[in-house]
Formats: C-alpha cells, structure tokens, sequence
C-alpha cells in the first residue's frame, strides 16, 4: 500500500499556491459589506459638503441683507436730518424788542409805555410774522384795560388783543379766523375781537 494513502493532506499557504482561489477567513458578505461601508461614507462626505455650501450660502445672504439695511436706513436717516427744519431758539432768548410803531392814547409819549406792554407788542408781532402776517402798528386804547390793536398789512380792519393772553395762542387764532373769514367771501371788517379763550367775534 504507497504510504500517501496513510499520510495526511499537507497543507500549503496561499502564497505558494497561485491557483488557490479561497480567501482564508474571509467570506463573499464581508468584501460586500465593506463596499457598502464604503458608499455610505461617500454619500456621507458628499451630504456634509452640500451642508456647509448651504451654510455658506444662507450666512452670505444674511450679511447682504444686514449690509443692504444698514444702508437704506442710513440714506434715509440723512434725508430726514436734511429736512428737518432748524430749530427755534427758545422763547427766553429771542429778543422781543419791537419794530412796529407803538401809539398810546393814554400816555403823551410812548416813553410812558410800560416794558411789559412793549414786550406783549414785541411777542404777538414775532408770532404774527411767524404765521405770515406783517403787522404794521399796534395801538393803545385809553379807557380799555390792556387791550392792545394790532393792525395788519393788507387789511382794513384790526386785531383787538389783551396782554393777559399768550402771543403765541391769539395769533394762532387771529389766523384761523382770517382764513374763516375769506371762505365766508369776507374781506373788509372793521376788527377781529381775540380778548376771550376759545372765542372770537369780528364787526
């Protein structure tokens, strides 16, 4: 009997047999799940890049917007400093001196006229011309207590004001009642009576 029959199979690496085809411990399921392992690392890769192109993109359009607001709201805080108008001096320093001729009945020169009286004069003939009235003399009355006539440029007729009233308030109402009286057709009048809040009365 030949002594191969009684002799084990010799086993041989894979390196000394080119023609073996076998993988030792590895199997046909684990060459696929390492390709699969593989995509899914690629798809993976490739789904981070598109996130951080989008992160990029939606960071760039914010700071476009924040860029493109910035400048409107300058542009339009400029055009509003532009026309806005300059301010009033406040009413303590402005000088109330005034310019109109001043005839006291009472009083045998205006040198008698009180300052507190000038100062009334001064106020209302400021805040006349302010609204676009030209008041061209003011007049004493002598039996009427304070009262002050204010006659206008353009006009026949006069303003009958007292100094226990604000300057500002009556030529604000003296204005509102010329304009009533041109939409009633009315040009000449003898005077506006502006004594009295809230009321006015025209002869």
């Amino acid at each position: 009997m030949p002594e191969s029959i009684n002799q084990p199979p010799k086993l041989v690496r894979r390196r000394d047999h080119k023609k073996s085809t076998m993988r030792l411990g590895r199997t046909i399921g684990e060459a696929r799940e390492k390709l699969e392992t593989s995509n899914e690392r690629a798809k993976a890769r490739k789904k981070d890049k598109q996130k951080k192109v989008m992160r990029i993109l939606l960071s760039s359009t914010v700071f476009l917007i924040i860029i493109v607001v910035a400048v409107v709201l300058l542009i339009n805080f400029i055009s509003s400093s532009k026309e806005l108008p300059t301010e009033e001096p406040p009413r303590d320093a402005i000088d109330y001196t005034p310019s109109i001729d001043i005839i006291d009945e009472g009083a045998p020169s205006s040198s008698s006229i009180t300052n507190r009286m000038k100062e009334y004069i001064g106020q209302i003939e400021y805040d006349l011309k302010e609204l676009g009235l030209q008041p061209i003399k003011a007049v004493i009355r002598q039996q009427a207590i304070r009262e002050v006539d204010i006659y206008l440029e353009g006009y026949s007729g006069y303003l009958k004001t007292i100094t226990d009233r604000s300057a500002g308030v009556t030529a604000e109402d003296a204005v509102r009642m010329l304009k009533y009286l041109e939409t009633q057709g009315i040009t000449d009048f003898e005077y506006i009576d502006l004594r009295i809040d809230n009321k006015a009365y025209w002869k």
